[in-house]
């Protein structure tokens, strides 16, 4: 009788469980999810076989389609033979710095570990892209695009397109990315790539000097009259690239989560790290199909002629193959003077709705008084203790082996500097854990000054900033005067031309620990990055969420972090936090019940 009532009694605790557990889930917004898988494979791209990484066994890796507050969990199992992070380039991931994928803030996945990323995409639209943020891995793939669609209730500045279409473009080496750390390393420069893959294949044979016969190219397949939309990403080590398809125009609408006022272009520079949406319209008469191309920019074109990337675009009714020359790029090789203007003219719609109803302009960022200001200078590589390093104001950093974030939690000392200057400094060089102190909803002035050769891009995580001016030369109190304080991009990375300045608008609402990092690889490798540490002295779960269930453990910390059961079908993770303790109860009371 004793055993009737505590089975009937178990069962109706277990039912109250599941009860609980459907209304927490529903009464949540939706959950997208994934499951990666990254092992290394043989491809050839540019018609010699090399190791890339795979996702799920393919290169690139699948597209993560979501829509505005969906939660996105994106279980990661790492198949390689060195630690991975997945850092979601551009997505803001409000209040949790804790999924941002990068080492000053998480403790790497171990090689045949798995670990889940949860984070929602609140407040967001847009077209991003996501790839391994360790040991220059996004050089040998990893990647793939990020799309967050706008809700059905929140109307769009344009129709909707009859397709929706992820391109992947980017420099490529031959050599896998332990060879080309290894350069580095020796305190050398990768030299110029072997090429430009569109969506990880390499150039339509439109040479037969420059391009080998046996490459497999990219084919996008389009309905003649019809308009669609192209989603178009920078995830190369370095270079520049032109974008263009023959003969169509690119119908600028969004960049990086910002509708853009839209403009006609017959190209578009897409810089390291880069994302913009196009709207292109089938209007040819398809008389034989059209090149897409992705050219080295800022470079000498006549040695660089390899390093271009040729797709197709195919109407249904083409009556043959592309044929002839290229489309030509700008041409402005010795006078960037055309590409800052082009840059200049990319401005934020804010008369749109964004990811809510209200317009995107009401912001009124320009308004704003500024609370903070950080003159950031990159110079060429020096020799700091013997090593080749990158600096941004004089420092080049070094990444701790208890994340910052981390550290902070738990209160271990002596794991960063809260110095980093706000101006450069003026003595010898220094390798520090120097991280900018950022203030809780203040509204800081970065502006990025580059005074190498070289185009650079930099990014922020977990913030969209205002880019607000561009121009040659070093930056001055008197180059404010030059702002645009209206309708400059909201994005989250810009360039920064050689020889000049780009000044950019943040406004810190969101709290965490933020990496600031240039995206050419090569100098991030060598340590021209930083962190911007955002704390609310009001400590609640309202700004930012609480460690994850299953944060893993390193450095000072790594005395906490348990084993991993890593065998098939074993592993049991929660990181809901709100409800994981419904998940282990109703385990426990099924065990019984079984």
């Amino acid at each position: 009788m004793a055993s009737s009532c505590t089975s009937s009694f178990l069962y109706c605790l277990l039912f109250i469980c599941i009860s609980l557990f459907v209304s927490f889930t529903f009464a949540e917004d939706p959950t997208v999810s994934y499951k990666f898988e990254l092992t290394y494979i043989t491809a050839s791209p540019l018609g010699v076989p090399q190791q890339v990484i795979a996702i799920n066994g393919k290169f690139p890796g699948p597209t993560i389609n979501s829509t505005t507050n969906n939660n996105v969990v994106v279980n990661v199992r790492n198949k390689l033979d060195e630690d991975v992070l997945i850092t979601w380039a551009g997505i803001q991931q409000k209040r949790s710095s804790w999924q941002d994928g990068v080492l000053g803030t998480n403790c790497p996945i171990p090689p045949k570990w798995n670990w889940t990323y949860n984070f929602q995409v609140k407040d967001q639209i847009g077209s991003y892209f996501y790839f391994p943020s360790l040991n220059f891995q996004r050089a040998s793939g990893g990647f793939g695009g990020f799309i967050i669609n706008p809700r059905s209730v929140i109307p769009t500045p344009f129709d909707d397109p009859a397709g929706d279409i992820t391109v992947l473009i980017g420099d490529w080496y031959i050599r896998n990315h332990t060879n080309l750390r290894k350069t580095l390393d020796a305190g050398k420069t990768l030299g110029m790539p072997d090429g430009v893959l569109i969506n990880g294949k390499g150039p339509y044979r439109y040479n037969d000097t420059l391009v080998p016969d046996g490459i497999d190219h990219e084919t996008i397949n389009v309905e003649p009259g019809k308009t669609y939309r192209i989603r178009v990403s920078n995830v190369g080590v370095s270079t520049s690239l032109n974008f263009r398809i023959q003969n169509h125009n690119l119908l600028l609408a969004e960049t990086e989560g910002s509708y853009t006022v839209q403009q006609n272009y017959t190209s578009l520079d897409i810089h390291v790290g880069q994302s913009y949406s196009f709207l292109v319209t089938m209007d040819q008469n398809a008389s034989s199909d059209y090149y897409i191309v992705a050219s080295a920019r800022f470079v000498n074109e006549s040695t660089w002629q390899r390093v271009t990337g040729v797709g197709i675009l195919h109407y249904s009714n083409s009556k043959g193959k592309a044929s002839g020359p290229l489309p030509d790029p700008p041409q402005d090789q010795y006078d960037n003077t055309f590409s800052m203007n082009q840059a200049r003219s990319i401005r934020w719609n804010v008369t749109a709705s964004g990811a809510r109803p209200n317009p995107q302009g009401s912001f009124r960022y320009g308004s704003i008084n500024v609370t903070d200001v950080y003159l950031l200078r990159n110079t060429p590589p020096e020799t700091i203790n013997g090593k080749r390093r990158a600096t941004l104001s004089g420092i080049s950093f070094v990444n701790p082996t208890t994340p910052i974030r981390l550290a902070d939690e738990y209160k271990v000392k002596g794991v960063y500097k809260l110095d980093f200057p706000n101006e450069p400094l003026t003595g010898p060089p220094k390798m520090e854990t120097s991280v900018i102190n950022g203030t809780y909803r203040g509204f800081m002035e970065v502006i990025f000054q580059n005074n190498e050769t070289k185009m650079y891009s930099y990014h922020v995580d977990g913030y969209a900033f205002f880019v607000v001016g561009m121009g040659y030369g070093e930056w001055t109190n008197d180059s404010r005067g030059t702002y645009n304080k209206w309708d400059g991009i909201a994005r989250t990375t810009t360039q920064v031309y050689p020889g000049a300045w780009t000044a950019v608008l943040i406004s810190l609402d969101n709290v965490g620990v933020w990496n600031l990092r240039t995206e050419n690889l090569d100098s991030w490798y060598l340590g021209q990055e930083t962190y911007i540490r955002i704390i609310n002295p009001e400590k609640n779960n309202k700004t930012e969420l609480p460690i994850p269930d299953n944060a893993l453990f390193c450095g000072a910390l790594s005395r906490m972090q348990k084993p991993q059961d890593i065998s098939p079908g074993t592993t049991i993770r929660f990181s809901g936090g709100g409800y994981g303790w419904l998940m282990m109860m109703m385990i426990f009371i099924g065990g019984f019940l079984i």
